[in-house]
């Protein structure tokens, strides 16, 4: 559903508190790190998306490499984009240069074209990549992914009811996943509007949402997650 920027100062403290010394922090639907950037220690983020993990992997360890500027990246460049795999940096420059960080949405333009767009991502790339050191991404999906025992796992699926991301996201089958994890030690938070009746929802707040199915906005409760057990 986006960005998690604008709660994660409400869901983490909830979910670090469930957190042991030394404990493994993942997070199988990564995206942006916004969570995950905030947490120490341990941690691993997972995304299908392979240009997603190569945007993160390119902030935490090149994000200096990067344009600094749209005279380093053009409009003309981002043309290219979407047919030149041999650019280094696509994965970043799909999401990062692009309207509402969408891959390859459109070069991402303010109303009067006075924004330099390139070099504010270049600016918070490089204020992301310390807190990025020691994560380590994978390219897999959820139901792929490898768990160190007992992990605190957040997850941040495509939303029930919603458009944009995962349109063939079967979630049935991720809270059938949920379920097993927890059932087998780890502790597995969610972040969604609603969950099935064997899931608590221990935190909520209405929020402005967007890609939501037949309209482009929608006043939402986003809620955090946590299965209650057997």
């Amino acid at each position: 559903m986006g960005s998690k920027l604008r709660v994660s100062k409400y869901i983490l403290p909830i979910m670090l508190s469930y957190r042991g010394k030394d404990q493994w922090w993942v997070e199988p639907f990564v995206g942006g790190a916004n969570i995950i950037d905030k947490v120490s220690g341990n941690r691993i983020g997972a995304d299908l998306n392979a240009y997603v993990i190569e945007a993160l992997q390119t902030i935490r360890d090149n994000c200096t490499d990067l344009p600094k500027n749209n005279t380093e990246f053009t409009e003309s460049d981002y043309s290219k984009l979407r047919d030149n795999d041999s650019y280094k940096y696509k994965g970043f420059a799909g999401f990062a240069y692009s309207y509402g960080g969408k891959w390859l949405g459109g070069w991402r333009r303010d109303s009067q074209g006075k924004r330099d767009y390139v070099e504010e991502a270049y600016k918070s790339a490089c204020k992301q990549s310390p807190k990025l050191k020691d994560v380590i991404f994978k390219n897999t999906g959820y139901a792929d992914l490898q768990l160190p025992k007992n992990s605190i796992v957040y997850c941040d699926p495509p939303y029930a009811g919603t458009t944009g991301y995962n349109t063939t996201f079967n979630h049935n089958s991720f809270w059938a996943w949920c379920r097993e994890k927890a059932n087998e030690g780890h502790t597995v938070f969610i972040s969604e509007y609603d969950a099935p009746a064997d899931f608590s929802c221990i935190w909520s707040m209405p929020i402005h949402s967007s890609l939501t199915k037949n309209t482009g906005e929608k006043q939402g409760t986003e809620k955090l997650f946590i299965f209650k057990g057997e």
